[in-house]
């Protein structure tokens, strides 16, 4: 219990800390996170499985187990002896938990943002700009259209193993922008997908261990985008709109023509989604442009989701909404849009 109390006060008080000094938090991310990216995450990076989650499964099994003999031991007349070395077990692992997450993903919410720190400066544009982007993006999406590989149903297939395309898109987009720099170990597919699914999720870092994780059930269109997402989580850019901008150039600079398909058809569906809501007629026109090809990956993505939608979707949204919103992102899951703010501001003059 007393390992339990400093390891939760010291975290309490290092959350704190960043919250109220900025400049502790951009230290320490430039500092301390590295090390523990290119500690822990290699020692992670070595298992072929998400360590975390198995980690998860585990601690929940053995919760449930120690609460049954617990209650066994009671039962038996041990007392309260047995329910106070249970809730010791309890807050002690609950303490090493907020510790890691702290050491590993709360201080590096507090820190400079990605757009911030490579001078990328949005502002307030035009209808006509949006609309000018947008085109831009779909005919990026149409050249690419007809050179992925396709199955027979017409949807795009990828030409190799993700993993290792995510960590060589974010090695060569790290040569043009430094605060990306490090280590990236390669990301992991959950051995139960169906659990982000459920959740409407299509990846999650989970920073106990270091290691971005994936949904592998969903479109191949989606896994590109997604690793590249999560594994910019690795360089403590933990706010989702600027992770989502830079998975959207890790894949538009890659070698691979699946990845760059997949970042222009992502960068495509959240610019395309602001004129839907607030230009339709301008949305109309430029959705007619989109190439026939393209579709059946819009069409196989809307399909896998709806299949999930429901009361656990709708219930995961809201607690991954309120977490953003503690954690400083006050649009909460909203922010993922404002990804389009920054993709109009780097290129809307190029």
């Amino acid at each position: 219990m007393i390992a339990a109390a400093v390891l939760l006060a010291v975290s309490g008080a290092a959350m704190l800390l960043a919250a109220g000094f900025p400049d502790f938090a951009e230290w320490y991310s430039q500092n301390i996170y590295p090390l523990l990216t290119g500690s822990l995450g290699r020692v992670s990076g070595f298992v072929p499985f998400s360590v975390s989650e198995v980690g998860i499964y585990t601690l929940l099994a053995a919760f449930f187990i120690t609460l049954f003999l617990t209650v066994r031991d009671m039962l038996k007349g041990k007392g309260s002896r047995a329910l106070v070395s249970w809730l010791s077990g309890v807050l002690l692992a609950a303490g090493i938990l907020a510790f890691l997450y702290t050491a590993c993903c709360g201080i590096n919410y507090h820190r400079r943002s990605f757009s911030e720190e490579e001078g990328i400066v949005t502002y307030n544009y035009s209808a006509d700009e949006l609309k000018e982007i947008c085109i831009w993006l779909t005919e990026e999406v149409n050249a690419r259209a007809d050179e992925v590989s396709r199955d027979g149903q017409g949807v795009m297939e990828l030409d190799a193993p993700e993993e290792e395309g995510g960590v060589s898109a974010m090695y060569r987009l790290a040569e043009e922008f430094p605060s990306l720099q490090g280590y990236y170990p390669r990301p992991k597919e959950l051995l139960l997908s169906e659990v982000l699914s459920y959740q409407s999720l299509t990846g999650i870092y989970l920073p106990f261990t270091v290691e971005a994780n994936y949904n592998g059930d969903m479109t191949a269109y989606n896994k590109p985008f997604t690793v590249c997402h999560e594994l910019s989580h690795l360089r403590g850019f933990m706010e989702e709109q600027e992770a989502n901008f830079i998975a959207f150039l890790a894949c538009v600079g890659s070698e691979r023509m699946d990845f760059q398909y997949s970042g222009y058809l992502s960068g495509w569906v959240y610019c395309m989604n602001a004129p839907y809501r607030a230009d339709y007629e301008s949305w109309e026109e430029v959705r007619i442009l989109l190439d026939e090809a393209a579709e059946p990956d819009l069409t196989a993505n809307s399909e896998f989701w709806n299949r999930y939608e429901g009361p656990v979707a709708e219930t995961a949204e809201r607690i991954n909404d309120a977490y953003l919103k503690v954690n400083g992102q006050a649009d909460g899951v909203q922010s993922y849009d404002r990804m389009v703010d920054l993709i109009v501001a780097y290129f809307g003059g190029q």
